[in-house]
């Protein structure tokens, strides 16, 4: 990897200050006039040089996949030696948890073993491919990345936040070109669907396909307290998650290693300073009609009871009112005090700034109440709330999207001091662009489907070559690239940058195809090798105690989410339902403070863990501590890696939680009534059950000893296979 030289990376700050990171010789942007450019573009970050489709190294005659071509030239030239392949039990296992979450079920395990065909695990293969699990599981990886949560303190209630995860589950099965994948969460529209012109001649905007407005939900997530917390969210996320670069970083001041301004920062964040949150009603005529004729009819019972209780407290709240405007500067009181109609705009600003403030909350009015007055307080309260019950309107389904205001589009954009929206640096005015981007911008569709088709076009080195580091971290747990949402100057560079740039370039041949790219991963000796060293390799531990060159398989602990489906799976009862709302395990509702909630859904708390409540609220604890114990994130910020603790909370749910109490009864009813009372049947059951694959001798040996010929003790024998290591880690 090419580095800068701090003198040639203070010339590039200076110049990316002035007029934008140049990189040169690369083609032409469809339809826009801006390109990547430079005479050596690796001067400036190694991921920007032009991806160059590598020729695939001579090699063994049986290495058919190009993948293993590449990584055994590596290998060769450090004197590395590949183990052999993994146990086609192992294999099955593994592919299974790693594409669909989900363990092989016995039947799929026989199947597999008396398969002999030569292409008997590409058949696996495709099989989990093509299914509707594999959506959901890869669903949930990239949601990390652009940090779904269905409750956040800034999120509004009734967000249908969950409709972009369904929106993202659909795209994955049926195989969406990443491209488009990424183009529609920009905008919301297809590439050749935005604008349509009629037979007069006019153009407009071309309506979206009916569910793509759901993609929007990636935009919409960012949504804060300020109008600018969109944008921001915006850009550091759209940076990390597709550029696979920490642009946000220059939100206060230039980056200090990579060779972005904060010009370019606050440049891109004006992309997206137009948007704003708009909700979208999901509900049919008949729905809409129906609950205006409840929340009317609760209007009207409720009317006579909230009269009585604003009069009671009328004195009472104008009082404390006069209290704050007397605390104000005497400016601001004249202007408080002015009819509202009265105000100039400037005043009604001073006005609204200050509305906080002289609020008075229901919930604090007790306390300046005097005492003989509470009892009477609580009983006009009472009394409204009654009135509403049984006759408020039903819920209507909505949709929380992203539109362009028109009059943002027309507000000039500024530096903000420390990142502040609410200090503009008016000296320093920024026009809509984007970093490493160079000539005039072509704005015609908007601002932001500019950036859109500049950053997946096929010329653009970092975007195929990001998705493609993403998807072999996934399935080899650490990407080419270690840091896989920064390929700036502060990561090491990639371990095999030939391979990268293949892999790139093939994902940009095969249309963009996610699946047909884990398909190629997957099916890679690399991927079938065994995470288990022999005697005979163990000199390779000197040489690459990292496994940096892939010698072996890595061993990987699961995630949460496929914990949680193998522990339901193996009792039987794991809910495979695909879409919808979250659930909470522990019963509660998500609609307390924003989001969807679970409770009105009757949503199966045996459910898939990719569909468990995830978020954040600082009144409570909205992320269950199952998910927290096993490293989830929250969602408030992207989540490109998930850390692989070994804590006692993991230990101790797999040892006492309700949970695992519930699965071990359901898993050793099943052994009793699927083995015929057979022990020595219910013991193989039961390996294939949890760690896919039949017990050795020496362990039904064991079995038999600790069963003494009673089924009650396979309650107990089902809770200790749950706590095996290997119940919980891929090899």
């Amino acid at each position: 990897m090419m580095r800068l030289s701090l003198a040639k990376l203070v010339r590039c700050r200076v110049r990316s200050r002035r007029v934008g990171v140049m990189l040169a010789g690369v083609a032409v942007v469809a339809g826009a006039n801006h390109s990547f450019a430079a005479d050596n573009p690796g001067d400036l970050l190694w991921s920007l040089a032009p991806v160059n489709r590598p020729v695939v190294p001579e090699g063994d005659a049986a290495m058919t996949n190009p993948i293993d071509r590449f990584l055994e030239a590596e290998r060769v030239a450090k004197g590395l030696g590949m183990v052999g392949p993994a146990d086609k039990l192992t294999l099955l296992r593994r592919v299974h948890l790693d594409l669909t979450g989900l363990p092989p079920s016995p039947e799929e395990q026989e199947a597999f073993l008396t398969d002999t065909s030569p292409e008997a695990y590409e058949k696996v293969v495709d099989r989990l491919l093509a299914g509707e699990q594999h959506a959901v599981r890869y669903a949930r990886r990239w949601l990390d990345v652009l940090r779904y949560a269905d409750v956040d303190e800034k999120m509004g209630p009734g967000s249908g936040i969950h409709l972009w995860r369904d929106w993202v589950v659909n795209s994955i099965r049926d195989d969406l070109p990443y491209d488009q994948f990424v183009q529609l969460q920009l905008t919301g529209r297809r590439v050749g669907e935005r604008t349509q012109m009629s037979d007069t001649g006019f153009r407009s905007r071309k309506e979206p396909r009916p569910g793509d407005v759901f993609a929007l939900g990636f935009l919409a997530r960012g949504v804060g307290a300020d109008p600018q917390d969109l944008a921001i969210n915006a850009v550091d996320t759209v940076s990390t998650a597709f550029m696979g670069l920490t642009i946000g970083c220059a939100k206060c001041h230039d980056h200090k290693f990579d060779p972005v301004s904060q010009v370019d920062y606050y440049s891109m964040k004006a992309l997206f300073d137009p948007l704003v949150a708009k909700k979208v009603n999901l509900a049919s005529s008949a729905d809409l009609v129906a609950a205006g004729r409840a929340m009317e009819e609760t209007q009207k019972k409720r009317a006579p009871h909230e009269k009585e209780l604003a009069a009671f407290l009328d004195p009472y709240k104008s009082k404390l009112r006069e209290e704050r405007i007397q605390m104000l500067p005497p400016e601001v009181q004249a202007v408080i005090r002015k009819p509202e109609k009265e105000r100039t705009v400037e005043e009604q600003k001073t006005a609204d700034d200050y509305f906080p403030i002289l609020r008075i909350d229901d919930g604090k009015i007790e306390e300046v109440l005097p005492a003989e007055m509470v009892g009477r307080y609580r009983d006009l309260k009472r009394q409204v709330e009654e009135a509403g019950r049984g006759n408020s309107a039903p819920e209507l389904p909505a949709f929380t999207t992203v539109d362009v205001d028109r009059g943002r589009e027309q507000m000039k954009s500024y530096i903000l001091t420390s990142g502040e929206p609410a200090r503009p640096e008016l000296q320093n005015e920024v026009k809509p662009g984007w970093p490493f981007a160079a000539g005039d911008y072509d704005f015609r569709d908007g601002r932001i489907e500019a950036f859109a088709d500049w950053l997946t076009n096929p010329s653009n080195p970092l975007f195929a070559r990001v998705a493609v580091n993403r998807l072999w971290q996934w399935h080899f747990g650490v990407g080419l690239q270690k840091l896989p949402s920064d390929f700036g100057l502060q990561s090491d560079g990639p371990s095999h940058p030939a391979l990268l740039d293949w892999l790139a370039s093939e994902f940009v041949k095969q249309g963009y195809s996610m699946k047909q790219m884990n398909r190629l991963m997957v099916t890679s000796q690399a991927y079938r090798m065994s995470s288990e060293v022999p005697p005979e390799s163990m000199a390779n531990h000197k040489i690459d105690p990292d496994d940096t060159y892939l010698w072996h398989f890595r061993l990987q602990r699961l995630e949460a989410e496929p914990i949680w489906d193998s522990i339901h799976a193996a009792a039987g009862n794991l809910d495979l339902q695909v879409g919808g709302r979250s659930f909470d395990p522990n019963g509660g509702g998500q609609g307390r403070r924003g989001g969807d909630d679970a409770s009105r859904t009757n949503a199966s708390v045996k459910r898939r863990a990719a569909y468990m409540i995830r978020g954040y609220a600082p009144s409570r604890d909205v992320t269950p501590g199952f998910l927290q114990s096993f490293d989830v994130d929250d969602g408030r910020v992207p989540c490109p890696v998930r850390t692989q603790t070994v804590t006692a909370p993991q230990s101790l749910f797999l040892m006492n939680s309700p949970e695992i109490e519930a699965a071990t009864n359901g898993l050793a009813e099943r052994l009793k009534n699927e083995s015929g009372g057979d022990l020595n049947r219910a013991v193989d059951l039961a390996y294939r059950l949890t760690i896919a694959r039949p017990p050795s001798a020496p362990e039904i040996d064991r079995a038999t000893a600790y069963l003494e010929g009673d089924p009650e003790r396979l309650k107990p024998f089902s809770w200790l296979l749950f706590n095996l290591d290997e119940f919980t880690y891929v090899r």
